[in-house]
Order: structure tokens, then sequence, then C-alpha cells
């Protein structure tokens, strides 16, 4: 058998990087597989390949943010495949966010590792047995992860109820499918949606096994020099996630859960939803305690992800490291400081960051002035992810202006915002005339794909439906009331949990409302929203607004406007539909809800 393509990558493992400052391909040829699976660099070099090709810089939709297809943001590239999502040009023949083949490709690979890349025949250390083996459990520990990762990836997009209401997931392959059997498309299926997670579980758990919690240390197989690659901890965050998105209304059978409508369903069997969540709840409990974490919450910073250093930050689990380079700023500064400002920032976002005494701006509490919007002192993640009228512009000497004929203006460049607001997260903010033809700078970046705050708050999600806002599962040393409380502080320098005490006597679902909102503001654009939604049941078909700045005799005067209707009424888009190829040749796959004749 052949391995076709094999790239060898030419380099020392240090930590895994980004696209824009990969590994360098360097050789592209055929291989006998006696060859491959007996020369370890060959060996270990199919598994990284499949690490570079899924660790993304965190805009690599088109160059922008799957944002760009929630009410979290807008793009102005409408060729884009965020902008054709957000519109719902979703088909069998079409799906612009699909990753069927891609994902399978990665599993191939990733099971033939499994079967080839750990036997006797393949030898990573010929000095010490001891060691050897030490590398072969570490590999198989990773590809376990890897393999869950990718089979994750393929229930987030592909994880939805049929027509007759069965929840299904994708076609589990645990082992490398020869020529033999995929000539026979009919020999397989979608498997039910408890079946795939309880597949990933699986293999989180044996990850988990083979792997260390972290890196640390100078062990030559786990030491702090693999930092980048799957650990422990990885893999049980994962394990975390994947639980939430199982107890999901979305994602429940039809005796479960009754959709009515956008944003409407009904729980049809208590006793079975609530074992979901209590069972998410106390397995992230259980992250947090025996992750060495001992419930110490590390609030993220803007330097974090952009002027970063070379260090992991504290809170981020898996990433990918950017180093020096400058494509996000490229994509993304504002077009008077050289940028093509691809993926914009909503009003809507912006009006989800409550104000710093915790009221949400639609209160009258918060003190919120329509007419003079950015007064008021706001959560502290307002900031970090926007830039807005008058904000000073990262380290140059001059303040964003989005006012008709201002610099920023729509009127001033045909790349310019349409919402009032540019997107300030992930970007450099320490360094002036960044985009400099002449003499281009660059920033070392991070994209976080596995954080520890997410698990905070799939516990606090998970453990309000479970519990309450203020209940407690066994051996649970925090609320849901109580996780929220320390993220609001740590995170969003809010200290005054008044209002969230008022949420929290209104009961589970007004406080699930709060938790919700929370993922959106920690989480944007770290593709968490689009996601969420959807498992969720939440609307789709918000229309996303923008600010519209007017210079009058009297200063300046705001008023929210309409920009972009999202045509997403059907509850058919709660799901994406699987490709027609496959169920062109294999009458067995059934496709998800509303879309047999799309």
């Amino acid at each position: 058998m052949k391995i076709s393509k094999l790239i060898l990558l030419a380099c020392v493992w240090g930590s895994i990087v980004s696209c824009e400052d990969l590994l360098d391909p360097k050789l592209t040829n055929e291989w006998s597989s006696e060859t491959v699976w007996t020369n370890p660099d060959m060996a270990q070099a199919v598994l990284t390949q499949v690490y570079a090709d899924l660790m993304v810089v965190p805009d690599h939709y088109d160059d922008n943010f799957l944002d760009a297809a929630t009410d979290n943001a807008l793009t102005r590239n409408y060729g884009s495949s965020v902008y054709r999502a957000s519109m719902g040009a979703f088909s069998r023949s079409t799906n612009p966010l699909g990753n069927w083949d891609n994902m399978y490709d990665k599993i191939q690979s990733i099971n033939l590792f499994m079967e080839k890349g750990v036997t006797d025949d393949v030898i990573y250390n010929r000095v010490s047995k001891e060691t050897d083996q030490a590398i072969k459990t570490r590999l198989l520990g990773e590809a376990y992860f890897l393999r869950a990762w990718c089979s994750f990836k393929l229930l987030q997009t592909y994880g939805g109820r049929t027509d007759e209401g069965e929840a299904l997931g994708y076609t589990i392959t645990n082992h490398f499918i020869g020529d033999k059997e995929s000539a026979k498309p009919s020999l397989f299926k979608r498997d039910s949606y408890k079946d795939c997670v309880s597949q990933i579980v699986s293999d989180c758990e044996e990850a988990a096994r083979r792997l260390p919690i972290t890196y640390t240390g100078d062990d030559v197989v786990v030491g702090k020099s693999k930092i980048g690659r799957a650990c422990g901890l990885a893999a049980n965050a994962l394990k975390a996630r994947t639980l939430l998105y199982a107890a999901s209304p979305a994602y429940q059978d039809k005796d479960v859960i009754q959709i009515n409508g956008m944003g409407n369903f009904t729980v049809l069997n208590e006793a079975t939803y609530q074992a979901g969540w209590e069972r998410a709840a106390l397995f992230a409990n259980e992250v947090l305690k025996d992750a060495g974490i001992n419930y110490t919450f590390t609030a993220m910073a803007a330097k974090d992800l952009a002027d970063a250093g070379s260090d992991t930050p504290a809170d981020f689990i898996f990433r990918t490291y950017m180093g020096l380079v400058h494509g996000m700023e490229s994509r993304h500064y504002p077009p008077f400081y050289l940028g093509n400002a691809q993926t914009i920032p909503s009003h809507n976002l912006a009006a989800a960051f409550p104000a710093k005494n915790g009221y949400p701006i639609t209160d009258s509490r918060s003190l919120y002035d329509e007419q003079d919007p950015y007064l008021i002192a706001r959560d502290n993640r307002f900031n970090m992810n926007l830039y807005y009228q008058g904000k000073k512009f990262g380290a140059y000497n001059s303040n964003i202006d989005v006012s008709e004929g201002g610099k920023d203006s729509e009127s001033f460049h045909i790349y310019a915002s349409r919402s009032g607001y540019y997107l300030s997260k992930f970007l450099s903010t320490t360094q002036k005339n960044m985009l400099d033809p002449i003499q281009t700078l660059n920033s070392r970046h991070f994209n976080p794909l596995l954080r520890k705050t997410e698990v905070w708050l799939n516990y606090a999600e998970a453990a309000n439906e479970a519990w309450g806002p203020e209940g407690k599962g066994d051996d649970c040393k925090y609320s849901a009331f109580d996780v929220l409380k320390i993220i609001r502080e740590k995170s969003g320098g809010i200290t005054d949990a008044t209002y969230l005490s008022e949420v929290a006597s209104e009961g589970k679902a007004a406080f699930q409302k709060l938790i919700q909102n929370e993922r959106r503001i920690e989480f944007a654009f770290e593709d968490h929203r689009f996601w969420d939604l959807r498992r969720c049941l939440l609307p789709l078909d918000t229309t996303i607004e923008g600010i519209q700045v007017t210079r009058t005799d009297n200063g300046l005067s705001y008023e929210i406007k309409e920009i972009e209707q999202r045509p997403l009424d059907a509850l058919r888009y709660y799901y994406l539909p699987l490709p027609n190829d496959e169920l062109l040749k294999n009458p067995n796959l059934k496709n998800n809800m509303g879309w047999n004749n799309n």
C-alpha cells in the first residue's frame, strides 16, 4: 500500500504553529508502507501533518472569523464562506462550512498511524527500550486525542435531528478503511448522536490515560519541550465540551425535546434531559479539580492573543502559536491604518457587554445613555474586543472616527466599517505603523482552541440546568452563580453582584440566558457563537445592527441602524446538510431535518 503525498516535515518539533508560520514542507512524494512504518521520523510525520492541518488561525474562514455568520459580526467579503452561511446558502450540494472530506481524511491518517506507527517495527529511541515505549505511549495518546478532535468537528458540523426526530451524528470509523471496504459505501450509516458522543468520550479517556496532564519539567518525552501537543488536560477539556453538546436541547431525540419553532422548544422528558446536564456538570467539575487548577480562575488578557510572549498563557489548554507575523492585522485593521477590515463587529455584540455595575445597558440602572453610548464604564471585555467612536487606536496617536466624513467612516474608504465598530481582539495594539509597506512590523499571536475558562463556563451552564443557579452537585465546590460571579469579576471587572443575585432569584431559565450572554462576550471571535446558537436552539434570524455617528452643531449624535437581514428563519438552519455526493452513493445515510429536498 502507498501513502500518497506524505509530507516530510524537516524541522525539529518545538511548539505547534499556525499556517502563517507553519512547519515548512520540504518534500512531497510517495513512499512504500514498509519505508514509512520503519522510519520513526516519517511515521511521526503522519501524525504531525494532522496537527499542522488542524491548528489554524482564528480567522480561517476565507480570512474571516466564523462570528461573521452570527449576530456578533458581519463581513465585507460577499463571496466568503461566512457570508454565504449568514445568508442561509446551504444545500445538499453546497455547504460553505462543510468539513466532511477534510475530517475523514484526517481520521484515516490517524487510524493508520494507530495501527502502524506504534508497533515494534518502528523504533523512536534506539538507546532505551523504556524511552521508546514512553514515546509510543505518548504518541498513541496524541492520536486518540486528535481522532476525538476530528470526530467532534464532524459531530459539531453534521450532528442533528432527522425529519423523523432522530438525533444522529456522523459515521464512526475507528479503523483504517481500505480500498475494498471503501468500495462498499452501503456498509456505512450515520451513527446515533449518543453513540458518537460515546466514541469521542472513549477516545478522550484513552488519550488522558496515556498523556501527562500538562507538559512540565525537562523530561525528554513529556517535558516542557512538548508544549503545544495534546495533553491530558486537553483531552479532558474536549470531553467536557462534548458532554455539554450532548446535553444541549438541539441534539435530543423527539421524545425528549419538542422543537416548536425558532428559539422555542419544550422539554418532554425532564428526567432524561436533566441527567445529561448533570453528567456534563459533574465531569466539568472533575476536570477543574483533577487538573491541578485548584479552582483558581485566570482571566485572559489581550496580550495573550497578540503582542504575546513565547510562553503559553495560563488560561490556554490547547492552542495555535503564530510566530512573528502581521496577517491578522492586515486582514482586520481599519483601512486608514492599511488594513482590509474583513470582519466587522456588530452593535448587537457591543450591546451585549454590561455596564461596570453589572447591569445590562438595556436596564436604566446601568446609567447607559443612547446619546453618549461610550461614556459609562463597561465590562473590561468591551474594550478588549472592540474599537468604537473616539477610542484610541492601538499605539497610534489618533482615535477612531466613524462619523460621516471621518477617517474610519464608509464615506472615507470603501472598505471601512459598516457597523461603526472595528475588531480589536486578536490584533496587535503595541506597535505604531505596523503595516507600513516600507518596513512592515510583526507580532506574536495565539489562537486558543481549548481554554480553562471554557471548562468553567461549561460547568456553570450544566450546573444551572441540573441544580439551578445556586445549587451544587455532590463534591462540587461552586454553583453556577459562584462561577459567573468569579468570571465577571476577574474577566469583566464587575465587583457588584447585585444584578447577578436578582437574576438568580428568577430561576434557572433567566440565569441560563445570562450564562449564554457570558459565553457570547467571553468567547467572541473564538468559533463558539455560531454553534452555541444552534445547540441551544436560539433565534438565528436576528437583524444585524450598527451605530450611525453624525456630527452636529451640538457635538455627536448616535443612532442605531439596521445593516443586514439574516434569512435564517427555518428550523432546518439549526442543522447543516450532509454532502450530496455522500447521500447519492450511500442510501443508508439519513440527512438532517429539512434538507432532503434541498
